[in-house]
C-alpha cells in the first residue's frame, strides 16, 4: 500500500480535528442533537438554554480535552525519541506521579490560593521526579538509556506511595475529592484552566519542533549526535524539563490521565514517519481528538454518572502496552 505524504496525512488529521470538536459537543447528559449544535455554530441557538450548555459548559470542556490530549501525546513522543525507547511515557517515567503529589499537597490549602499554587506545585513535583532520576543516573548508568525507564518506574511507585499516605492521613471528604480528581477528569474545565494550560502547551510545542533536528540526530545514537556537535546531556535534560512542564500543568487541572503519551505516537508513526517535528504535530492533533472522544464516552456511558477518564485510558493503555511488548 502506498504511503500517504505528510501533507495529505496532515489534511486528513485536520479534518478529523474539526469533526471531533464539533461532533463531540452534541453528546452529554442533555442531548442537543447535532443539528442544534450546527445551528448554534453557524447561526444562533434555537433556545437560550442551548447557548448556555454549548458555549459555557461543553465547549470549554471539549477544548480543554483537545489541548490536554495534544500536550500528553507530544510529551510521549518527546520522551520516546529522546530515550530511543518505544515504551517511554510520562506516566511510566514518574512525571505524572510527581505532578500528582504536588497537586495533592495543594488540595489541603485554602481554595483562594489554589489557583496559583496548583500548577506551580504540580510542576515542582514533576521536577522532583525528573531530578531524582537524573541524580540516580548521573554517572555510570546515564549512558544506559534503558535505565531511564526503569528508574522512572521506581520513582513513580515511590511518589505514588507518598501521595497515597497523604490521602490516607487526610480528612475523609477532601481525600475522596482528591482521589476522584487523581483518576482524571475534565469536569474542572473553565477559562482559568485554559489560560494556564494553553500557553505552556503552545510554548513547549514550539520549542520541541525547534529541537526536532537535534532529536532526529539523537535517534541514531549518542555518539552520532555528538559528532554533529550536539550536546546530548543538555538536550536530554531540556527535553525532560519540557515533558515535566507539559505534564504538570495538565495534571494540575485534569488529574492523572495515563498512557496517551505511550499509545498515540505509535499510532501515527506508520503514517508520518519518525521525523520528530512531523511526529510531534501529527501526534498532538491525534492525541487531542483521542482524548475528546474518550471524554465523550466517560460522560455518556453510564447516563448521569461520569466515569473518570483515567480509568478508561489506563484500561486501553495497559492492553496496548502488553500488545506492544508482545510485538517487540
Amino acid at each position: 500500500m502506498k504511503k500517504l505524504s505528510f501533507k495529505t496525512s496532515l489534511l486528513l488529521i485536520s479534518g478529523l480535528v474539526v469533526f471531533s470538536l464539533i461532533a463531540s459537543m452534541g453528546f452529554g447528559v442533555v442531548e442537543l442533537g447535532h443539528k442544534a449544535v450546527w445551528q448554534c455554530i453557524t447561526q444562533s441557538c434555537e433556545k437560550s438554554i442551548y447557548d448556555t450548555i454549548l458555549w459555557e459548559i461543553r465547549f470549554p470542556r471539549v477544548l480543554l480535552g483537545f489541548i490536554a490530549g495534544f500536550g500528553l501525546a507530544i510529551a510521549g513522543a518527546l520522551m520516546q525519541n529522546v530515550t530511543r525507547n518505544p515504551l517511554a511515557d510520562p506516566y511510566l517515567f514518574g512525571i505524572v506521579s510527581g505532578a500528582g503529589l504536588g497537586a495533592t499537597l495543594t488540595q489541603f490549602l485554602p481554595t483562594t490560593v489554589q489557583l496559583i499554587t496548583l500548577p506551580i506545585a504540580s510542576f515542582l513535583g514533576s521536577l522532583l521526579a525528573v531530578g531524582i532520576i537524573l541524580i540516580v543516573l548521573y554517572q555510570n548508568n546515564w549512558r544506559r538509556i534503558e535505565h531511564l525507564l526503569l528508574a522512572g518506574v521506581a520513582v513513580s511507585f515511590l511518589l505514588s506511595s507518598l501521595t497515597s499516605f497523604i490521602l490516607y492521613s487526610g480528612e475523609a471528604f477532601s481525600t475522596n475529592r482528591v482521589i476522584f480528581w487523581l483518576m482524571g477528569s475534565l469536569a474542572r474545565a473553565d477559562s482559568t484552566a485554559l489560560l494556564w494550560i494553553s500557553p505552556v502547551i503552545i510554548i513547549a510545542t514550539i520549542i520541541a519542533i525547534l529541537l526536532g533536528r537535534q532529536l532526529d540526530a539523537l535517534l541514531l545514537s549518542d555518539d552520532s549526535a555528538r559528532t554533529l556537535g550536539i550536546k546530548v546531556e543538555r538536550l536530554r535534560i531540556i527535553t525532560l524539563v519540557l515533558c515535566a512542564a507539559i505534564t504538570a500543568v495538565i495534571v494540575s487541572y485534569c488529574g492523572g490521565i495515563s498512557f496517551i503519551g505511550l499509545m498515540i505516537p505509535h499510532m501515527v508513526r506508520p503514517f508520518v514517519g519518525i521525523t520528530s517535528s512531523k511526529l510531534f504535530i501529527a501526534a498532538g492533533l491525534v492525541g487531542g481528538c483521542f482524548l475528546v472522544w474518550v471524554d465523550v464516552v466517560a460522560r455518556t456511558a453510564l447516563g448521569g454518572q461520569e466515569i473518570p477518564i483515567g480509568v478508561i485510558t489506563s484500561a486501553m493503555g495497559s492492553l496496548f502496552f502488553l500488545a506492544l511488548l508482545r510485538k517487540m
